[in-house]
């Protein structure tokens, strides 16, 4: 494991703040009608240049309504190249923040650094920090074995500019859809921090968020209060549909999270916001607009935390529930899940799979017969863009009366629950509860986390 952190105090002239603003800017990317050919060096900064334009004037906007900090998406600047060779143009050598270089007033220090350069003037003019994802470059040996045939590794990178333009940051991101050969993998896994006068921040792009290390181990170990996510991330209902995993991700982790998003709805990417513990602060989803949009919110810079949910004690205390319905399978995101069909208006049921059973009790206002909802349970291996153990419990309404439709996506639904309490014996605490509603909201202030259990009070799903 490495960890890298950069410290700031709050001293003599400097104020620490209880609250700050935050920002976030879902970017609709420009991406060269071209791109499929081998680039010039010219044309790549040209490229990059078109969409600094626009972030700048996000950036601006921000600071002129009071934001701390903004976050602007993954292959926010470069756009998606692909290829190993075709990105190379795109390039830039980003140095570790300790060599403390504040690239707006010193360009040349480490040779040719337009990117990092502008990015740093936008902080420094607008006193503000800002994050953004851009490609980094690191000669290596080609006679050594790991080394890749170019003579570079090639780093899917985030960068943070402190309010006066210094590099404080520096991230490589871990883990890599299918499609992202163009990058490297970082041999370590990295744990990047960066301190302000309000707050401690973590740093993660992506599909890191899944993962133990590092997204677990910044907030737990690292103690941050706050995580910076740009991301490239596709509308994938159901269970991770951008905003509603998002939201549940910083309740279950108790952190703020600040995510930025492409908007590019040929890609099925948007979904962009700014979430607290208790709460979504300001989010956005459109797959019906082709612009960009930028968010702000106050968030507390140290979250008051609730103690945390032992979420598998009460579940494990539970008799399962007996019902004469049988269980069928059906694949979410090509997990297989077992199943069971809600038969009637009000119920208990179990669903159990491998260690895990979820319990389910409900009231719907009437049972439709257009409508089939089912409760489900999936404990194993996800091996879709990437590898990693979930267990998940699930309520969810199937895309037709047909059972095999059951995890296919919807959007929309007519059922309404007066209540369902929804709870399952899992093995890690590390929990997150989502909830998405008819049209694809996510529901702030309609359930509670309670003691051990989802709890959710009179909506429609």
């Amino acid at each position: 494991m490495f960890y890298m952190a950069i410290f700031a105090l709050c001293a003599f002239k400097t104020t620490c703040l209880d609250t700050f603003i935050a920002a976030v800017y879902e970017h609709a990317v420009i991406i060269h009608p071209e791109h499929l050919r081998p680039f010039s060096q010219e044309e790549a900064l040209n490229l990059m240049n078109k969409n600094m334009d626009i972030l700048e004037q996000a950036i601006i906007s921000a600071a002129k309504q009071g934001a701390h900090i903004i976050v602007t998406p993954e292959y926010g600047i470069s756009g998606f190249i692909s290829n190993r060779l075709k990105i190379y143009p795109f390039l830039e050598d980003v140095p570790h923040p300790m060599v403390n270089w504040t690239p707006c007033t010193d360009h040349n220090r480490f040779g040719n650094t337009p990117v990092q350069g502008r990015l740093s003037c936008m902080a420094r003019n607008n006193s503000i920090y800002v994050v953004a994802n851009m490609v980094d470059r690191k000669t290596c040996d080609p006679t050594v074995s790991k080394c890749p045939s170019n003579g570079y590794y090639q780093y899917n990178t985030n960068v943070v500019y402190d309010s006066e333009g210094k590099l404080v940051a520096r991230y490589y991101k871990k883990y890599m859809l299918t499609k992202e050969d163009q990058f490297d993998t970082p041999f370590e896994t990295e744990l990047v921090t960066f301190d302000t006068t309000f707050g401690k921040f973590g740093i993660l792009t992506g599909f890191d968020i899944l993962f133990h290390d590092p997204a677990v181990t910044l907030v737990e170990k690292l103690k941050v209060d706050t995580i910076v996510l740009p991301v490239a991330w596709m509308n994938n209902l159901p269970y991770l549909y951008p905003t509603a995993f998002h939201a549940a991700w910083a309740m279950g982790m108790r952190v703020n999270l600040l995510v930025a998003n492409i908007h590019n709805t040929v890609s099925q990417m948007t979904g962009s916001g700014i979430y607290a513990p208790d709460s979504p602060k300001v989010y956005y989803m459109d797959m019906n607009s082709e612009n960009g949009t930028l968010l702000l919110s106050q968030l507390d810079s140290h979250p008051k935390l609730s103690p945390p949910v032992n979420w598998s004690s009460y579940a494990n205390s539970i008799e399962p529930f007996s019902t004469e319905q049988e269980e069928f399978k059906a694949s979410i995101l090509f997990d297989k899940f077992t199943f069971k069909e809600l038969i009637n208006d009000t119920g208990n049921y179990t669903v159990c799979q491998n260690t895990l059973c979820c319990y389910l009790s409900y009231k719907m206002s009437e049972k439709r017969t257009d409508e089939v909802y089912v409760l489900g349970a999936f404990d194993g291996l996800h091996i879709a863009e990437g590898e990693y153990y979930i267990q998940i419990c699930t309520l969810l309404k199937c895309l037709t009366t047909m059972l095999e439709t059951c995890g296919r996506p919807v959007e929309n639904a007519s059922t309404v629950f007066d209540m369902f309490s929804l709870s399952g014996t899992f093995d890690s605490q590390h929990v997150f509860p989502e909830m998405l509603l008819s049209g694809l909201q996510i529901a702030p202030g309609e359930f509670e986390v309670g003691a051990f259990s989802v709890y959710f009070r009179i909506t429609s799903l």
